[in-house]
């Protein structure tokens, strides 16, 4: 998984008056989940974008004057007008202990599916994993080739290497549904099956009234 630098300092006052002056200044208040004491820090709102903005998972190394800190991102607060990050959750990571974090989805491959005129839909954009920061990666790719109409993959019917899936195992994450063009291709098969099958029966009758002359 990539990794993000932040650089900040530790907060020593926490009061509303402080916050107000940290984000007047361009910075963000936020803090770190650590597993003996959280800590406080703010940073500039600039060192968050490419860590937010992001359409895959990264781990951040929070530099705070001087001390170094690895951790995820757990929550993120935005102004309801502005989008503005208001505030950040991070929780700190520790190399032997598992994490859990949330990995967007990548899907890859064209459905055999939606070749056939139907239409594919991602239920899930991420999916929740356990797993040491080592083993995380920035995506799941799952690949959706042989997903045909009416078929889907489910949490339960995937599997990646040193990483375990909490979602639970019946969550639809992709699907391939019937669009127009593929009822309309399925009618028309339909059509012409009973339209072959029509044919068959006349020359068959054809035959059975051929023969029947041929005995009298």
């Amino acid at each position: 998984m990539k990794t993000i630098e932040i650089k900040g300092s530790l907060r020593n006052e926490l009061g509303k008056k402080h916050t107000r002056q940290i984000r007047k200044a361009g910075n963000v208040p936020a803090i770190i989940y650590g597993k003996e004491k959280n800590i406080n820090f703010s940073a500039h709102e600039n060192s968050f974008k490419n860590l937010v903005y992001t359409h895959e998972a990264h781990l951040a190394d929070i530099n705070l004057d001087g001390q170094l800190f690895k951790a995820v991102l757990h929550d993120i607060q935005f102004h309801p007008v502005t989008d503005r990050i208001l505030h950040a959750d991070f929780v700190q990571v520790f190399d032997d202990k598992p994490i859990i974090m949330d990995i967007p989805v990548l899907i890859t491959g064209d459905s055999a599916g939606v070749k056939a005129g139907g239409k594919l839909s991602v239920k899930k954009r991420n999916l929740k994993v356990k797993a040491l920061a080592e083993d995380l990666p920035d995506h799941l790719e799952i690949d959706v080739t042989d997903l045909k109409i009416h078929h889907s993959i489910k949490v339960g019917g995937l599997a990646f290497d040193k990483l375990e899936l909490l979602d639970p195992k019946i969550t639809t994450v992709v699907t391939v549904a019937t669009s127009r063009v593929a009822l309309k291709t399925e009618e028309e098969l339909a059509a012409e099956t009973a339209e072959g099958a029509g044919e068959e029966g006349a020359e068959e009758s054809e035959e059975t009234k051929d023969l029947q002359e041929k005995h009298k």
